[in-house]
């Protein structure tokens, strides 16, 4: 795993990656969370695989567990907070014109990275 993949939140893989599309595995510790973020360049998918989360969609709070999913339009404010007591893991799909963490706009964080 690279260093850039370890976060304060937990981490992740990428798992493929290619000019119209990039996949990763996201791994989120319990009680922890994304920033409030949105991107300019891409869309996400995201499927969870396993845990409890709370995905924040624009002015939305919705609940999913394993086999739920959520479509993250490019501009949709958005994060995903675990909410149980084991690791949430999601699969996040991006597709646009551009993949790179640089395409990140942060609201809040809970790791001062605004």
């Amino acid at each position: 795993m690279c260093n850039d993949s370890i976060k304060p939140w937990g981490f992740y893989e990428n798992l493929d990656e290619n000019k119209s599309h990039k996949i990763k595995r996201i791994t989120v510790y319990p009680g922890k969370r994304l920033s409030l973020q949105r991107h300019r360049k891409r869309a996400e998918h995201w499927f969870i695989v396993q845990g409890d989360a709370i995905v924040t969609l624009n002015r939305d709070d919705l609940l999913l567990n394993a086999g739920g999913s959520v479509n993250i339009a490019k501009g949709d404010i958005h994060r995903i907070k675990n909410n149980g007591g084991e690791n949430l893991v999601f699969i996040e799909v991006q597709t646009g014109e551009y993949f790179g963490e640089d395409d990140i706009e942060r609201f809040e964080d809970d790791f001062g990275r605004v």
